[in-house]
């Protein structure tokens, strides 16, 4: 039986685990801060737990905007492919500091890269 990228990844342990030091590594970067000034982190970091659980092949209990109109406001801020490459570079250093294989971060890497459009509103 195939195993979903959730469950390689070591499922809702390892995926609250992984938000939680993927938002402070986020916090810490200075290209990228800036976009989370104004907002409640605890309610972002659900929001990021529920949708990388759905995105990864785990239970689907995600209920957020799709990501063109989640991050609209943030595209209208400025936010470009610079973003989008250090946000996907924060997700695969929490990864590898979580001792994810290379290839589940490929994985997760890849499917970042799906949504880069519409998180870019192109």
């Amino acid at each position: 039986m195939n195993q979903t990228l959730f469950q390689k990844l070591g499922g809702e342990a390892a995926v609250d685990a992984a938000v939680d030091i993927f938002y402070r590594k986020v916090l810490s970067d200075d290209r990228i801060s800036g976009f989370f000034d104004d907002v409640d982190m605890e309610k972002q970091a659900a929001k990021q737990k529920s949708f990388l659980t759905m995105a990864f092949g785990g239970p689907n209990n995600y209920t957020g905007a799709d990501m063109r109109r989640g991050h609209a406001h943030l595209v209208q801020r400025g936010l470009n492919d610079s973003h989008f490459d250090a946000v996907v570079e924060n997700l695969a250093a929490t990864l590898s500091d979580l001792n994810v294989a290379k290839e589940h971060i490929a994985e997760v890497a890849a499917l970042c890269e799906t949504t880069r459009n519409d998180v870019l509103g192109k």
